[in-house]
């Protein structure tokens, strides 16, 4: 008899981890309406809105045989986005002192793309089946 896991750490881990990414942005859209920079943090909370969507809809159990790589491209967009938003709403990296060199500084944001990009959630499944199958109590 094989007892399904629910795999729910695994849930946790993306939607947690998706989430915590974009707390700056609720953050400092709530800073700006507090400055009453109503047109950033109005747009701010509608970004942070969409991404949480987004992390949602594209969740790996909703879509168990698609590539992770695929089903990350929604929430890096949304990020990215927030970081354009982010430097719109301070007036440009002029304005803050920054070059577009510096914006360098985010590619080591895109290393899931290498390290699980062609994993699914159904493979997974597989690995649990297996153990599961040898004898083996699955975690």
């Amino acid at each position: 008899m094989f007892m399904r896991r629910n795999r729910r750490g695994e849930k946790i881990g993306w939607t947690a981890g998706w989430i915590g990414g974009f707390i700056w942005v609720i953050t400092l859209s709530i800073v700006f309406l507090y400055q009453k920079k109503f047109e950033q943090g109005l747009s701010g909370i509608a970004l942070t809105g969409v991404a949480l969507v987004t992390i949602v809809f594209f969740a790996p159990w909703r879509f168990p045989s698609t590539p992770y790589w695929k089903l990350m491209l929604a929430p890096y967009g949304i990020f990215f986005l927030s970081i354009a938003w982010a430097i719109w709403s301070y007036g440009g990296l002029g304005s803050v002192g920054l070059s577009w060199w510096n914006l360098l500084c985010l590619l080591p944001l895109l290393i899931p793309f290498g390290s699980i990009s062609k994993r699914k959630w159904a493979d997974g499944e597989d690995s649990l089946l297996k153990r599961s199958s040898h004898g083996t109590k699955p975690t």
